[in-house]
């Protein structure tokens, strides 16, 4: 196993960190335990009309990025009173590795204030149950981005079939400027210029 201590700045504190892609590497057995558990695989598409809207209430969210070096994705987010720290890596096909944690809602809020490149994401996020134990997440998005709105459905094989609802559009999954991170950089009021 590969860990890292580096001493803090009050005595006797530490930190230990394990590098989840060093253990796999050094450990293969447990490739499957940490990859699959943490596997992001998802079909990305625009949205015809509203009729998402009356099905859920929606949860607003804010988030941002923390500007990475090496095509990572770290992302922070307020999800309604939630606060998340998100870790993506690159994306292959339709899937990547993503590690989400819960953190104090203040510690988003100063981590989207001080840490993150702006313009920052706002939207409604609109959850509806769908088949199989699925669900769609219908974002609507605000600020710079208002007026587009896209549905995710996450899946848990590249080969899973589902049903679209008739509310959803053109599929646009790999479309990578209907990424958040993305959607950050040059905003949907800027695609036309």
């Amino acid at each position: 196993m590969s860990f890292r201590k580096t001493k803090g700045t009050g005595a006797g504190t530490s930190l230990v960190s394990l590098s989840v892609r060093n253990l796999t590497k050094t450990h293969p057995s447990l490739a499957g335990i940490f990859m699959n558990m943490a596997k992001e695989i998802e079909h990305k598409f625009l949205v015809k009309g509203d009729q998402y809207k009356s099905l859920v209430t929606p949860t607003l969210y804010r988030q941002g990025y923390i500007p990475t070096q090496n095509g990572m994705t770290v992302r922070v987010r307020i999800a309604g009173e939630k606060g998340f720290l998100t870790l993506k890596d690159k994306t292959v096909g339709m899937s990547r590795n993503e590690f989400e944690y819960e953190i104090p809602v203040l510690e988003a809020k100063q981590m989207l204030d001080t840490m993150c490149d702006k313009p920052q994401i706002e939207k409604y996020r609109y959850v509806i149950p769908a088949e199989q134990g699925l669900k769609w997440e219908v974002d609507e998005f605000l600020g710079d981005n208002a007026g587009l709105v896209v549905a995710e459905i996450e899946v848990p094989t590249e080969n899973t079939k589902f049903s679209l609802p008739e509310w959803v559009g053109t599929e646009v999954t790999g479309d990578k400027k209907y990424n958040n991170s993305q959607l950050c950089k040059k905003p949907y009021k800027e695609w036309g210029k």
